[in-house]
């Protein structure tokens, strides 16, 4: 962080605790997370908080050793090429696990990297190698709060008492994968009390890599974010994709997390 020009420094947010981590495979069912790139270096709390709720639910996260980077940053990029060889690097890596049913659904806890997955069988549907298990992994692909949700009431009994929130809605969650309404939905009845705000459809400004090659665009956009938000004066501004989250907090005093952190942070408490 020290090193970097302070046009990247502001997007490496400080280190924080990653805490305990459950027994591996100690519950009966179990999901594939993804072996991520980005988010397991700059925000490994992240994946730390998800496998402490998945566990305090029943569930068992499993990694894939093979597994790495969904594609999505070289997508961005325009290459397609390198994208497209993560893309079947993965599918290989996940495979024996959900051939043998070992796993009932791969868990995506960066809406962009959710979006991205959910879109292998379109890329690949001319690989005859690759076509028909892509279909069946886009099947399983499911966002964290698809699986909390059918739990909340329980969890809530286990939650300390919520905080007033203000949840930013990535683009990759509301747009691309139509999911908006259910992680709201989630945190209510995880007992947040949300703050709504004004042009919450809008983009923050990260946008993949876009904050990075066009600061001054981006950083307009996370401005008029913040700024929207800031009337409600929320103890924390929640969201569901790291790059989002990184963007935002670079321009704010109050805490952006993942969502998940928050549930977890509660149910530790």
């Amino acid at each position: 962080r020290g090193v970097l020009p302070d046009a990247l420094q502001r997007k490496i947010p400080a280190r924080r605790p990653v805490g305990p981590l459950p027994t591996p495979a100690a519950q009966s069912r179990h999901v594939l997370m993804l072996t991520s790139c980005v988010q397991g270096a700059m925000m490994p709390t992240i994946d730390a908080a998800t496998l402490r709720v998945l566990d305090a639910i029943g569930i068992s996260a499993r990694y894939a050793p093979d597994g790495g980077c969904c594609g999505a940053v070289n997508f961005h990029l325009d290459a397609q090429d390198a994208a497209l060889v993560q893309m079947k690097a993965n599918i290989d890596a996940w495979w024996p696990l959900v051939e043998t049913g070992t796993i009932e659904a791969i868990v995506m806890n960066a809406s962009g990297c959710g979006a991205m997955v959910k879109e292998y069988a379109h890329h690949l549907r001319h690989e005859p190698d690759y076509a028909q298990r892509a279909e069946r992994i886009v099947s399983l692909v499911k966002d964290i709060a698809e699986i909390v949700a059918p739990h909340a009431p329980a969890l809530r009994e286990r939650l300390s008492a919520g905080a007033q929130v203000a949840f930013h809605p990535p683009c990759t969650l509301q747009h691309w994968q139509g999911l908006r309404p259910l992680s709201e939905k989630v945190l209510v009845e995880l007992g947040f009390e949300l703050l709504p705000f004004t042009e919450s459809h809008l983009c923050c400004g990260s946008a993949g890599t876009y904050s990075v090659l066009n600061p001054e665009i981006a950083l307009a956009l996370r401005n008029r974010k913040l700024d929207a938000i800031a009337p409600v004066q929320p103890e924390m501004i929640l969201s569901s994709n790291m790059g989002c989250i990184g963007h935002l907090q670079s321009g704010t005093q109050t805490p952006v997390r993942h969502w998940i952190e928050a549930v977890d942070e509660r149910l530790s408490a």
